[in-house]
């Protein structure tokens, strides 16, 4: 692995798999013999504080291979897809420009669908919007938007169980923003 040459390195490397399945050591292993940064891809380690529960990298592992995007917000702030994809590439082309391989490792699969694949032209969630749907939701119960949901668009509805709240109210967002 000695001979690797600029022509032959990765434009990024993607370490993906469950909690606790040896991700961090194999992203250290490759770090001792690879030009790479690592690059978190976990919907819970951003937040700050998360340290129980998520197999969060210890202080050890992250003394020999620190990673991005790690711990950089406050648990009651949000972030979506689209943040998680906006901020990799920025860190991913600063990794490049260095003239290093970004190594993205987690196991948020939709984080690394995002930056395969892109993400829908769907409009960004609308806080109030969501609280009205909330509110909604509070009052009369997620069954029954989940039925007002098959009445506006049915095609959503089948796809969408009853006891997703995220996806449901997801779905009344974007009908209510496009109609």
């Amino acid at each position: 692995m000695n001979d690797v040459t600029e022509a032959s390195l990765p434009k990024a490397i993607f370490l993906m798999g469950p909690t606790a399945s040896g991700k961090t050591a194999l992203a250290i292993a490759l770090r001792k013999v690879l030009p790479v940064e690592l690059i978190s891809v976990d919907s819970a380690l951003i937040y700050r504080g998360m340290d129980i529960g998520t197999a969060k990298p210890d202080a050890a592992e992250l003394s020999a291979a620190p990673h991005r995007l790690l711990d950089i917000l406050d648990p009651a702030e949000a972030y979506s897809a689209a943040d998680f994809r906006r901020d990799a590439l920025a860190a991913m082309a600063d990794i490049v420009a260095a003239g290093r391989i970004p190594l993205l490792v987690g196991g948020t699969m939709l984080y690394f669908k995002a930056l395969l694949e892109g993400l829908s032209p769907l409009p960004s969630a609308d806080p109030e919007v969501r609280a009205r749907i909330e509110q909604q939701a509070a009052e009369q119960g997620w069954n029954a938007l989940h039925q007002q949901l098959q009445e506006i668009d049915p095609v959503a509805a089948a796809r969408i169980h009853p006891n997703d709240p995220q996806r449901l109210s997801r779905a009344l967002e974007v009908f209510f923003h496009f109609g």
